[in-house]
Formats: structure tokens, sequence, C-alpha cells
């Protein structure tokens, strides 16, 4: 007899609803009543279920609108939501079992749920983000390759093991013919026969077990586990990846009496059942509290997660914490699908570890999602940075508090790290939500660096410029290098000059397919080229304007004509840059990275990445060209993050007990930020000032900001409908228009305008920004919001063009 339990599905596809299926199985001769189980005729139960059943987790094969995708199970025993529902009869089968793909855990789709109810996206998108179909046909492919491989090797065992059993009956039989025999030579022959068959059984023998052992080395066993990890024969395997944590495998970490005290008070925080906030300036040494907290967890039988920003970072932070944690895990989107792959198999496979046992993760924001069991402590570096949100597609969810949900999940601690906190952060400190935990002293009691703010107008004015360097610091890098001290230079700006212009007639090319001027690149061999830096476009630079055949002239200066420049000044120099054109090249970003940091390099030439987190220990000048650029952002924001950079880039010199030196050149030496560097980003100096401009003008953090985002091709269309769009939310929202600032007390919706940048891949973009206040009323405004996007969608036919974005970037 057989019956049907009905089943929901996680699809990764934006769908507002779970599909129902059903599932075929075996029910027993009893009839009863149980949740979920309907025979073909009518309700019945069982008291045995089919082994194949499926579960919560299991990655089922499934048919919607006509094609076949890989969902997992949400919900098992959901017969009496169907049947409520009436749709019992219309509910389809499964196509079966996901062969070769593990489930997923209740804690990844609990984390599921609450990033698309915090996100106002759907559980699928966040499915889809996790397990992506690329992923997910991968591991497909390498489980049925494995599965035949596996079967080959049976195969071939069965059949020698029945030659040996074979060639051992004759060879006993010989002995017994040699015992029976009479005369000499038979009984000699059948001894020789009998050395020969043994012989060969233990040739046999041998291959038998290369062969064993090298099935071994592929399926690639987990100690103490008893399941398997897969691993490419061209790469070295992981090993058993989980983290001894008994005396003599861990390198000591000895703390210095300031960062004892931030460690216990971090711990008392974490007995409150807080995340804690580490707000400790450059050198202070927070990443050996961070390996300190993570020893402990590992002695108490859990896992850790350690967070950055960025890959590079993540690149030498795992040298240094390999150190430590010999058996390290890395993940991110720079390592191959296979060791990606390799990692995610050990977490999954490693279970409950026993006590003293355990894993160590390192990874930027996509780490988030993998398959993570029994985590005790969760690490987020530069918490500050914007590279830990994700703007596109959805789930555009920020990975600081994205870990911090996933930590609540698991009864985890959370540590956050900084050196310029996030004013997020600092205010979430100030209500109680965190506890705050400084540490104002350099591990190596060196000064702060000192600060030269150099004015380029009036410098060109007395000729005091050379290119993009003034002499003034032409001067202080030559000092350095006569020393045989490292510089770190600091540009916003790759390539080799962001724009140029005709001389005739003032024209600007532009992307044809974005609203953004192209900038000039230089390759290797000297030719020049014209590249999108949106859509990636690359086009013919022939220094003519294709609009009056005028000269072509090259306007300000990327990290290219710096490197350029520098080469030209410092001839003996070993100079290199580093940006994300030349990060391209895991190879050259890693080889970079190292030999700065061994001395081989003497200048390093950068964009923002080289400002995050790096220890370089020779490295005594630090240099901002244009600075500038980094303050004219057309954003509420701007000056915190300019602030924030500044002081990043600012710590990294004199990180060895000796004084650095932080140079700015700028035209506009008077700005407030640069005024303000002093290495005090707390809740009390600079951050005051920002937090009350923020509460004055109702911007977060005393308030919830989402964006919503209207892309098209057709721009007439685009402009129409979020006008229409913006009045919509408007009257679903209940704006009260009020013009004076600190006086919306309710939700505002501002817009729609049109960004800096408002075309890209020939898609016209609008947005509108909405502001919730963080009162009861914010949960049901985001769902009043989601809710009046989707019937606006509905009502205009508009679907595919509308996205939010919670906490924009």
């Amino acid at each position: 007899m057989t019956g049907r339990i009905f089943i929901q599905v996680i699809l990764p596809l934006r769908l507002e609803w779970e599909p129902f299926y059903y599932q075929e199985i075996e029910l027993s001769e009893s009839a009863g009543d149980a949740s979920g189980l309907f025979p073909v005729t009518s309700i019945g139960s069982v008291t045995e279920r089919d082994k194949e059943q499926v579960r919560v987790g299991d990655r089922v094969r499934v048919n919607f609108a006509g094609k076949e995708y890989v969902g997992v199970v949400s919900m098992a025993d959901a017969g009496k939501q169907a049947e409520e529902m009436g749709i019992v009869d219309k509910v389809k089968p499964i196509l079966g079992m996901a062969e070769g793909l593990e489930p997923v855990t209740k804690e990844e789709i609990e984390l599921w749920r609450q990033i698309a109810e915090y996100y106002l996206c759907t559980v699928g998108e966040v499915y889809k983000a996790a397990y992506p179909a690329q992923k997910v046909e991968k591991e497909v492919v390498q489980a049925r390759q494995e599965a035949l491989k596996v079967e080959r090797e049976e195969k071939n065992r069965t059949k020698i093991a029945d030659k040996i059993k074979r060639l051992e009956e004759r060879a006993e039989k010989k002995a017994e013919l040699a015992a029976k025999a009479r005369k000499s030579e038979s009984r000699e022959r059948y001894l020789a026969e009998k050395e020969m068959l043994e012989g060969e059984i233990g040739l046999l023998v041998r291959e038998l077990t290369s062969m064993v052992g090298e099935l071994c080395r592929t399926t690639g066993s987990v100690t103490g586990y008893g399941d398997s990890v897969t691993y490419h024969q061209d790469e070295e395997p992981i090993g058993g990846s989980i983290i001894e944590t008994s005396e003599g495998t861990e390198k000591e970490i000895r703390l210095s009496a300031a960062q004892e005290e931030a460690y216990s008070k971090i711990k008392e925080i974490f007995a409150k059942g807080k995340p804690a906030l580490l707000h400790g300036v450059t050198g202070s040494g927070k990443t050996e509290i961070y390996l300190k907290l993570a020893q402990e967890t590992l002695a108490m039988g859990k896992n850790v997660l350690y967070l950055v920003p960025e890959i590079a970072l993540s690149r030498q932070l795992e040298d240094r914490i390999s150190e430590t944690f010999p058996e390290l895990l890395v993940f991110h989107s720079g390592e191959t699908m296979s060791r990606k792959r390799e990692v995610a198999t050990v977490l999954r496979h490693a279970g409950e570890p026993a006590e003293g046992k355990g894993y160590v993760v390192l990874g930027t924001r996509s780490a988030i999602f993998l398959p993570h069991k029994n985590l005790g402590l969760v690490i987020v570096d530069e918490e500050h940075d914007t590279s830990y949100k994700q703007d596109s597609p959805a789930p555009r969810y920020n990975g600081r508090e994205t870990a911090i949900m996933m930590a609540k999940i698991f009864g985890a601690n959370v540590i956050l790290g900084s050196a310029t906190p996030s004013l997020e952060s600092l205010y979430n400190c100030s209500v109680g939500r965190y506890g705050l935990v400084t540490l104002n002293k350099r591990f190596y009691d060196a000064a702060d660096s000192d600060i030269e703010i150099i004015d380029t107008i009036a410098e060109r004015r007395k000729n005091g410029m050379i290119g993009n360097f003034s002499r003034k610091l032409i001067e202080h890098i030559g000092k350095c290098l006569g020393e045989h001290r490292q510089v770190l230079i600091l540009r916003e700006r790759r390539a080799y000059s962001p724009i140029v212009q005709c001389q005739e007639c003032g024209d600007i090319p532009k992307c044809r397919c974005c609203n953004v001027s192209l900038s000039l690149h230089r390759r290797a061999d000297g030719s020049e080229r014209l590249v999108c830096h949106y859509c990636g476009r690359v086009y013919e630079y022939t220094g003519k304007c294709h609009k009056c055949g005028g000269e072509l002239k090259p306007l300000g200066s990327g990290t290219q004509k710096i490197e350029e420049e520098a080469s030209k000044l410092f001839p003996n120099a070993r100079i290199a840059r580093l940006d994300s054109d030349t990060a391209q090249s895991r190879k050259y970003e890693t080889d970079t990275i190292r030999k700065f940091s061994n001395g081989e390099i003497d200048i390093l030439i950068g964009t923002r990445m080289v400002a995050k987190g790096f220890d370089f220990s020779g490295l005594s000048l630090v240099a901002v060209l244009q600075a500038d650029s980094i303050l004219g952002q057309e954003d509420y924001r701007a000056d915190e993050r300019g602030l924030q950079l500044l002081e990043q880039f600012r710590g990294r010199c004199g990180r060895r007990g000796e004084k650095g030196l932080f140079v700015i050149q700028t035209s506009q030496p008077e700005h407030p930020v640069y005024q303000s560097i002093d290495g005090k980003l707390d809740e009390n100096g600079t951050m005051a000032r920002f937090l009350g401009e923020r509460k004055l003008f109702g911007y977060p953090p005393y308030s919830r900001v989402i964006g919503v985002v209207i892309k098209d091709y057709n721009q007439a269309r685009v402009d129409l409908l979020s006008r229409d769009l913006g009045e919509y939310l408007r009257g679903a929202l209940a704006v009260k228009v009020s013009f004076a600032p600190g006086v919306q007390n309710g939700p505002n919706v501002i817009g729609p305008y049109s960004p800096a940048i408002d075309k890209i891949s020939n898609q016209n973009i609008r947005q509108i920004r909405v502001l919730l206040p963080k009162d009861r009323s914010l949960a049901r405004n985001k769902e009043t919001l989601a809710a009046a996007v989707e019937r606006f969608e509905k009502e205009k036919k508009y679907t595919g063009h509308i996205a939010l974005d919670v906490d924009p970037a």
C-alpha cells in the first residue's frame, strides 16, 4: 500500500511562497491517523515510514513551471496545510532525491528566513545565493563521478579478492599434496608451486592494499567522523582540518597588560549575552585578542568563524593565523570551486566536535552561508567596512548584521573590531545593545604618526609640485628610502587617467552603455585603451576625438600614472602597484603583499585596498595623493567614511615601536575631516558631531533607510513609473510632508531622483529613499513598504524592475 506525504520546498526563485509537493512512500498494513500522510484514496497513517522519505533539509528534484530545479525541503508532513488550502489534488510529485547532494542544516534554513525577513527578499533568493546553480551542478557532477569511481574500484577489488581466494585454495591444496608425497622430487615440486602461488598472492595483496589506500586518498576520510571529503588530485588536501587544541600544537599567544584588560572586559560582555565592539587603535594588537578568544573557543569544543571584508586582507591574515592554527580553513570568492567545496564538506561532516577539537574558518562575507555547526565565536574584523554589504543581486545583505543573526541562532559570542567603528555600532553601544571595549595603547608603545597636510594649490603657485608629487613629499620619500624604510601611497583612482577630454571641442568620451566617462588604461606593452569601470566594455584609443578629430588629453591621474611618475622620481627604488586591475591575478596580489611585508618592495602604490588592516613592519611613511576625491562623494556618510579611510591608512605606518609620518596632499587643507584626524574616533569626539548631524536630519542610526531602486531600458517609462511609485509609497506609508529638519516623526519618502551614475549597461536607474523611524512601528512599516511595492508591480505589470535595498551602503 502506498501513500503520499506532502512537503514544502524552497526553490532558488523569487517566490513569496514555498510550493507544495508530495512523495509516494510505502505504508504499513495498519491504518490510523498521522499528520501529513495521505494514501492514494484517503487520509491514512503509517507506523513505519520508508527509509527514503524526505526530511527537512533534504534536497530534492522538482518540476516548477516546466523546468527542473533542485529545492530544499522546508517542511515535512505538510498534509494538513495542503488540505486546508484545498490543493491536495493539484500538488505534483517530486521527481526524486537530488542524489549526491548533502542535506541543508536547520540552522541554515533558519538563517535564510531571518535574512529574507530583514532584507525584504524571498527565502528562495537567499537559497540561490547560498547554493548557486553552478555550485549545485558541480556538486551533482562530482558526486556522480565519485560514485562511478567507487563502483569501479569496488568491482576491481572484488575481482582481485576472488582471485586471491582461488590462489589461496590452490596453495593449500599444493601444501596438502606436498605433505602426502612420498618422493622427495614430488614434494619439492609441490612446495615450489606453492611458493610461486604465494608470491602471486603477495603481489595481488599489495595491489589491493594500494587500491584501498588510493580510494582513501580520493575520498579523503576525516579521522574520527567516518565520513569522506573529496579532494582534487592536483591540489593539496586540506587534511583533517580539525584543529587539535592540546598543548604543543598551537602557538602560545601572549597578551600585553592593556590587551589582557580588554580581553577580560570582552569576556564580561560575552557573559551578559551581548556582542562586543573592540575599538582599538591601529597597531594595538586586536588580532592577538581575536586569536586568544578563538583558542579558548576551540578548547571548549566549539568552532570559530573569522570574517574579513577583503580577499587581499584574508590572504595576509591567512599566513599570520596559520602560525597559531595550522589547519586553518579559508573561504572566499578567490578560492577555486573545488577548494570551496572541500571547506564546505569538512564543515558539513565535522558534526558535533569532540571535546578539544574544532575548526577555524577565515573568509569574506560569503563564508556566512557555509554549513556551520556548533559555532562558538564569530569575529567580524574591520566591522565598519562597506565591503561587507552586498549591493546586487538579492539578498542585499550586510555581512556584519547577518553574522550577528547567525550567532544568535547558534548561541555564539560575537566580537566586532575596528580602529574606526561605524556610527551604527557606536550608537548600539550607547543604547546598551553592544558592549564597548577600548584599546588605546599600541602593542609596541609607538606614538601616533605625525600628520603633515600639504596644500597642493599653494605648492603649485611656488613651483613646489613635480607632477602629482609635491617637493616636500619627494623629500620625505627620499629620506625614507635612504634609511631603508618603506613607503605606501594611496590614490583613490585606478587606471592611468580617470578621464580624457578633447582639446578642440571639449568632449569627454563616455561609455555607450553607461552614463559615465571612460578611463584611460595602459597595457604592459605601452598600448592604450579606454575602459568603462561599470560595465567593463573596452574601446580602442586613438588619441583623436571621434566627434571633431581633435587631440584627446588625459586629465587627472590614476594609480598607473602615479606609478610611472614614481619610477622616474626614484629610479633605484623597487616599486609595485596594487589595485583591482593588478589584483585580478591572485598570484600577483599574493606575491606583492608578501614581498612588501618582507621588505622586498620599497614603494607600494594602490587604491583603498592597501589601507585595510595590513601589518607591514618596515613601513614608516604613508601618503595620500589628491585626497579630496575621497571626500567628494554624494552621500550623507561621505565625511564619516573619508575619516575612517584616512585613519585606517594612517595606522599602516609606525607599527613596530617607531613613529611614522602620514602625509596628505589636498587642495582643501582646512576641511574639517583633515582637522579631525586624531585617532580618537569615539562617541564623544568627532563621531559625536556626526551623530548629532544624523539625529537632526533623521538619518541612520536614528532611522532605518531602505533604498528603492528602479531599473529600466526605457528612460521615459522609468521616469514616469518611478514618479508614480514615489506617490504610491507616500500614500501607503501615510507620509506627512515636512520641510523642517528634525520635525519628521513618521516615515519619509525622498525622490525619485537620479543617482550620480544613472545609467549602467543600458539600464536607466532611478532611486527612492525611504526613511523609517526606529520605533515599534518599524517592522510593520517594512511589511507595508514591501507589500506596497508588490501591489504596484502587479497593478502596473512592472515585475522585475524594482528592488529593495535595506541599509544601502
